[in-house]
């Protein structure tokens, strides 16, 4: 399945041009064995000329036959090609990027690939609960692997110490898995959290 590239991506949004669009689906909690509930996820990735994706993803909790029983939770953050950050781009705050994107070809992007070949990313996700997690990882072609550098909890927050997540594209459709370590009693070994298959609404 062809991908269109938005005409008015800045350039280094190109590899992660994929997953611009809204995605929906039906997942299963834990390792999706028999007994795992039922979720459905509306997700989207957006984009507005800065250097970054804009990511929401809202969930509910379902019966056997995808019918929503009450919602599960809503997640958003912001996903970026990880390099450093130069004067021409926006930030800290409000302080304005140059108007023109900091990196303006194609084979300035690709002067980011790394050794194997795809880039480095890197992803932040807010969570209700006073938890943000911050990943590093990799895209190549359509295959995401992430990794979290940093969780951060309030003060009341649940325990939760770490998570992979990977994305993949196949046949035209997201598929994803999130594993999570809570660093409670039990260790801090990753675990199943949740996985999905979601297709493309636009």
């Amino acid at each position: 399945m062809p991908i269109e590239i938005p005409t008015d991506l800045t350039p280094e949004l190109v590899p992660l041009s994929w997953l611009i669009g809204e995605w929906e689906g039906r997942g299963r909690l834990g390792s999706g064995d028999e007994d795992s509930e039922h979720f459905l996820q509306h997700v989207s990735f957006t984009h507005n000329g800065l250097p970054y994706l804009q990511y929401r993803a809202e969930s509910w909790l379902t019966d056997d036959e995808g019918t929503r029983l009450r919602p599960l939770t809503v997640e958003t953050g912001f996903w970026a090609l990880e390099r450093k950050q130069l004067d021409a781009d926006g930030g800290p705050g409000l302080v304005p990027a140059d108007i023109v994107p900091v990196l303006k070809s194609a084979d300035e992007v690709e002067a980011l690939r790394n050794k194997d070949g795809g880039f480095d990313i890197s992803v932040s996700i807010a969570h209700p609960g006073g938890i943000t997690e911050l990943y590093y990882g990799q895209i190549k072609g359509p295959q995401i692997q992430l990794t979290t550098d940093m969780v951060m909890r309030g003060s009341h927050s649940k325990d939760y110490s770490a998570a992979t997540r990977i994305f993949g594209l196949v046949d035209g459709n997201l598929l994803w898995r999130w594993d999570v370590a809570t660093g409670g009693e039990g260790g801090n070994g990753l675990e199943a959290h949740a996985s999905a298959f979601l297709h493309r609404l636009s």
